[in-house]
């Protein structure tokens, strides 16, 4: 095993992480807070990944599928305490609670520990969107576009190995390209909704974070009552509702129209169903929703829009207590829990490409029942799909299927009601953040023990690297070679 590639890697991420925690640093200078204890762990940690990188600055780097898969694991849980490590000390909390709100931060869960978010110093409500936002494009591809930019023999491996979806679609000839390139639109996106939320009333650091974590699908807020809080300006609201939106559909789309005019990303199968599937959650959440407050049409409207979207994406924003709407809005809201966004968004849950995939499958199964001599094929977007990536899409799916439940299970077996249990565990699992009962948007994950914490911290981990990139670390033909 190539343990300098692996090394050089994992301090070329630390050198970049750091870099960009310092960003946390102005933050506090702005607003007056101490930001000796920042300024003191930047320095210590990325001096301590530049002693590690600088003997390897000239290895040439080369890393298998196996060695990438091990790297990403690695990987996740360094950063996990990385970030957790300000929070440690800035604020009360134990090193179980900061590990899980940074993992939280990272995989762009949005689940929180904290009560009283806006008593925390600007500068960890900063971090945490931060983190966020990193998070979100993933820290993987940051991470090849720099090793690329240092050393152009990066492998392709690692992109597969943190990249969601069912496979990987090169739009550019080099890795490095296509992961700045990315990075651009990311910034664009971030940089407009941003600008947005500023002209709609927003104060620039509410729209800073805010930005950072819709553009990341993250969910983080600076305000207790989450965007509930800005409810009475319509424009906050609905402009956060596109861009949730926007961030659910695969990147690629928004990159291949940014820099060739090219809306053909916006054609596939894929956004149609997406964006199908959110206009009838959404519909139908307005009318029940307008059946149980007796709201206007207009604001009942813009609330569920914005729910649907937001648990869709897994976002996990709230305006409002959803939690303690009608039996069957919950069930609606629940139905959009298992959506998820499109392959290649910075959103999590299953990806509507995925469901495509299975539904295609069962009506060619039903098919081959009625003409058992036909030749029945899957295709998506008019592309034949081999039998390789279905057996991906079902393998996935069973996976998400047993990780949520065998979280559920732990969590009804910690003495905790079934509602919670259940939504709790595609919560966490799913990448959303909020569930129901009591895991809903108006309570938070701070009443769980600290060994809960860690089991929900690997939990999001699975869900963020969809399960594969970690089970397989427990197969034995894995390590057979090492």
């Amino acid at each position: 095993m190539d343990y300098k590639s692996i090394v050089k890697f994992l301090s070329v991420i630390g050198v970049a992480l750091g870099l960009f925690l310092t960003l946390d640093i102005p933050i506090g200078i702005i607003y007056g807070e101490n930001i000796t204890p920042m300024l003191i762990f930047a320095a210590i940690f990325i001096s301590v990944n530049a002693i590690f990188w600088f003997p390897l600055r000239n290895h040439e780097f080369h890393l298998n599928i196996r060695e990438s898969i091990l790297t990403v694991n690695l990987l996740w849980v360094l950063i996990g305490i990385a970030g957790g490590i300000p929070l440690l000390l800035y604020t009360h909390v134990t090193p179980a609670s900061a590990f899980f709100e940074a993992i939280s931060g990272f995989t762009t869960t949005g689940a929180t520990v904290y009560t009283d978010i806006e008593s925390l110093p600007r500068l960890i409500l900063f971090h945490r969107s931060l983190m966020h936002w990193l998070g979100g494009m993933g820290i993987i591809v940051l991470g090849v576009g720099l090793l690329s930019v240092i050393n152009p023999s990066g492998s392709m491996s690692l992109f597969k190995a943190e990249s969601t979806g069912i496979q990987v679609e090169k739009l550019t000839p080099k890795i490095k390209d296509m992961a700045l390139s990315l990075w651009g639109v990311y910034l664009f996106l971030t940089l407009l909704d941003t600008l947005l939320l500023k002209w709609f009333g927003m104060h620039w650091f509410d729209a800073v974070n805010h930005a950072f974590s819709t553009i990341s699908t993250g969910g983080f807020s600076t305000k207790n009552s989450s965007l509930g809080y800005f409810a009475s300006n319509d424009g906050i609201i609905w402009i956060t509702t596109l861009f949730m939106m926007l961030s659910g559909v695969n990147f690629l789309a928004h990159l291949k129209l940014l820099y060739s005019g090219d809306p053909e990303g916006y054609e596939s199968e894929e956004v149609k169903v997406y964006f199908a599937v959110f206009l009838i959650l959404g519909t139908a959440l307005t009318a029940v929703h307008m059946d149980l407050s007796h709201d206007t049409f207009y604001h009942a409207s813009m609330h569920a829009y914005f729910t649907i979207a937001s648990v869709m994406t897994t976002t996990g924003f709230a305006t409002i207590d959803y939690g303690t709407w009608s039996h069957l809005a919950v069930a609606i809201i629940f139905l959009a829990m298992f959506v998820g966004g499109n392959a290649g968004s910075t959103a999590g849950g299953v990806k509507v490409i995925r469901y495509l995939v299975i539904f295609r499958t069962l009506f060619s199964e039903f098919k081959r029942t009625l003409h058992p001599n036909a030749l029945i094929s899957v295709y998506i977007d008019g592309k034949k799909l081999g039998t390789r990536i279905l057996s991906s899409v079902f393998g996935f799916f069973i996976l998400f299927t047993l990780t949520v439940a065998a979280t559920a299970i732990y969590i009804y077996a910690r003495g905790y009601d079934e509602m919670t249990a259940i939504s709790g565990a595609l919560a966490l699992v799913g990448n959303i953040g909020p569930g129901f009962s009591q895991v809903g948007p108006s309570n938070n994950f701070g009443l769980f023990s600290d060994m809960d914490k860690v089991v929900f911290s690997f939990a999001m981990i699975v869900g963020r690297l969809e399960c594969y990139t970690v089970f397989i670390l427990f197969s034995r033909e894995f390590w057979k070679r090492f």
